[in-house]
């Protein structure tokens, strides 16, 4: 037995819908900059791999589906006022082509906890119809004489191999609570400048720094900070809101070049970033340990 991600599932929902709607004809290179997909910025980034492959705008929030729904919300109103007016009451094929005429159509949303959502009318986490989307998935992928994983391989072997790997920091009572405080101040103080011999190429301060989308809408703040490194390996880290921990979401990956991998080029990256990613949550948590006791810098 395999445990698919919550990244996995996601991006296989993504790629399906996405090529499925190419393959039907109501996606092509004219309209395809007016289709979305949205996920968080704490989702892997295969997804927005997949996205731009087809030509797809890849929208990033902050973690929590009122944020998609807001964008929802967002493409609705930019519709004519005359079809709004009626626009709950259209059936999802009028509504779909309304929006790539005048706006933005929904193809997949997802966040990496597991919750995900295909269709503009459902503006939050939809099991239901994540339920009946995967067994789509899964009925493909029997088709092709393939099970599920292996199709998600036949993926990673067109658009790269990319893994995440979550880890927390738990901290009971009021003096957890400042720990979590300290931590998340010496991150924004005393960033990394360099993890495991790679050079950070970029810091995310969502505290801090205007951070908007690539619509150009503001990111509300947040106690996050995302640290991008030269390999493109990205580490983000936040407080928990509902429970006392600290959370450290790592990704990594390995893109192919030129041509697609073969099965045991694959297998070599997966063990390789899969092995990077442990060696790094063991050197986040001792480099946490360090900025707590105040040695770190």
């Amino acid at each position: 037995m395999k445990l698919l991600t919550g990244n996995q599932i996601g991006s296989l929902l993504a790629y399906y819908r996405s090529k499925t709607l190419f393959d039907q004809g109501v996606l092509n290179k004219e309209n395809a900059s007016r289709a979305v997909i949205i996920k968080t910025f704490v989702t892997t980034d295969l997804q927005k791999a997949i996205a731009e492959h087809y030509g797809l705008r890849c929208v990033e929030t902050l973690t929590g589906f009122k944020y998609i729904g807001a964008k929802l919300g967002k493409y609705e109103q930019a519709l004519p006022e005359n079809v709004r007016q009626k626009y709950v009451d259209l059936s999802e094929e009028e509504t779909r082509r309304l929006r790539l005429a005048h706006s933005s159509f929904y193809v997949f949303g997802g966040e990496e906890s597991y919750g995900y959502s295909g269709a503009d009318f459902v503006r939050d986490k939809d099991g239901n119809g994540a339920v009946i989307m995967f067994c789509e998935v899964a009925a493909y992928a029997k088709s092709r004489g393939q099970t599920v994983d292996q199709l998600l391989d036949e993926i990673f072997s067109i658009f790269g191999y990319f893994a995440e790997k979550n880890g927390s920091l738990v901290f009971e009572g009021a003096e957890g609570a400042g720990k979590i405080k300290q931590l998340v101040e010496s991150y924004a103080r005393h960033p990394f400048s360099e993890v495991l011999g790679s050079t950070v190429t970029s810091i995310k301060n969502f505290e801090t720094e205007t951070i908007r989308d690539i619509e150009g809408d503001e990111i509300p703040k947040e106690k996050m900070s995302i640290f991008e490194l030269e390999d493109k390996t990205r580490i983000a880290v936040r407080g928990s809101g509902t429970e006392p921990k600290i959370k450290y979401y790592l990704f990594a990956q390995r893109r192919p070049k030129e041509r697609k991998f073969d099965s045991r080029e694959l297998e070599r990256f997966k063990s390789e970033v899969e092995e990077k990613l442990d060696r790094l949550w063991d050197w986040l948590q001792k480099d946490a340990q360090s900025r707590l006791s105040g040695s770190q810098r």
